[in-house]
């Protein structure tokens, strides 16, 4: 891995003054959501794993917050206590002040898996949850055809899921979750699963609704691109077990675009969350005995 300074990169810590004055605006509003201490652990046959130990931070009102870490440093296990689905072994998380205990219309889920009902249309889809509080079908039909406007389902309104593209099932998903004004929308590696065309066009859908809403996002990743081409703050996990290891504030400047990924700002960051999840090592080899001759060494 070539150094940064190798590559006349900046520090990832240095932004110009109108992302700084953002960064200090974002941190000035009130906390949406606090983690606090937050530790759990599993019984297993082999004895007590830990696979959060004391993990502390807060989401403030509108804040991109991604969410990043190597494989096994709890960010599956997390998102899912920050939903609800799973209670902490000692800590606390706050929304707005209270103590969650269980899942709740206050907090958005879109996973990575299409977890749409598929035997409800688009439309129905997105009004289930409405009519869930209590709000009545002409109402919940009006604000759910908003919604299919606003993230450009318009005419798809009567198809079902299994008629519709993976970007598209995604897109009804987020307008799923977001229809019933949650204070954060969590969001669990939604783009995961789509290829790389599809997932590019979805990450320019969610920026232009956040911009357009108002919207907190704790959004999970394993790729770097993707969180620094979406976060205000990326939230880096260490493993074993998962703890904070840094909060790093994006010196890239919004709006964002895809040319910045080769700006000398996204290289820096980028180059920053690498080192972090990938500190260098030993080189590794498999123990692999040659069993015939390959007739062209490769060293």
């Amino acid at each position: 891995m070539t150094a940064p300074s190798a590559l006349n990169l900046p520090s990832y810590k240095e932004m110009d003054a109108e992302t700084r004055a953002r960064h200090d605006s974002i941190l000035a509003r009130e906390k949406v959501m606090e983690v606090v201490e937050l530790v759990k652990t599993f019984d297993s046959l082999g004895g007590t794993i830990t696979a959060i130990g004391g993990i502390d931070f807060a989401v403030h009102q509108r804040e991109f917050i991604s969410v990043i870490g190597p494989s096994g440093c709890g960010k599956s296990t997390l998102i899912r206590i920050l939903a609800g689905l799973e209670t902490p072994t000692t800590g606390a998380v706050l929304l707005n002040g209270e103590a969650v205990t269980e899942p709740g219309a206050d907090r958005g889920m879109v996973f990575q898996g299409y977890t749409l009902f598929p035997w409800l249309t688009v439309i129905k889809n997105i009004m289930f949850g409405l009519k869930n509080k209590g709000m009545s079908t002409t109402t919940a039909r009006e604000e759910a055809m908003q919604w299919i406007q606003m993230i450009g389902l318009e005419g798809f309104e009567n198809h079902y899921p299994h008629q519709l593209s993976g970007g598209m099932k995604q897109r009804v998903a987020i307008a799923r979750a977001m229809a019933n004004n949650p204070s954060i929308l969590l969001m669990d590696e939604p783009f995961g699963a789509l290829d790389a065309q599809t997932r590019a066009k979805m990450q320019a859908h969610l920026i232009e609704l956040w911009k357009n809403v108002s919207l907190t996002v704790l959004f999970i990743t394993h790729d770097l691109d993707e969180a620094i081409y979406l976060a205000d703050r990326i939230l880096v996990l260490g493993a074993q077990p998962g703890h904070v290891q840094e909060i790093i504030e994006n010196p890239v400047p919004r709006p964002r675009s895809p040319d910045q990924f080769v700006t000398p700002s996204f290289l820096a960051t980028k180059f920053r969350l690498q080192e972090l999840i990938h500190p260098p090592t030993e080189e590794e080899k498999l123990p692999i005995t040659k069993m015939t001759p390959a007739g062209d060494e490769v060293e």
